[in-house]
């Protein structure tokens, strides 16, 4: 497991709702959160090594931005 963070567009509570079944349904994510408060809206997600391009497009595909953070 890994713990990744993205930069993403995901900036209120509607948004976070809309995001979760995408992300949920992801059997490679342990746990996720989006720290609204930051003025990146950062997304921290705790995922099998190897899968931030499946968490980057389930974010895409709920028509989310999403940017990996280093």
């Amino acid at each position: 497991m890994e713990t990744l963070k993205f930069k993403t567009n995901i900036n209120c509570g509607n948004c976070i709702r809309s995001v979760t079944p995408f992300l949920n349904e992801l059997d490679e994510v342990e746990y996720w959160k989006v720290d609204t408060d930051n003025p990146d809206k950062i997304l921290e997600v705790k995922v099998e090594t190897g899968h931030s391009q499946t968490v980057i497009k389930a974010v895409e595909e709920a028509g989310f931005k999403i940017e990996k953070v280093s």
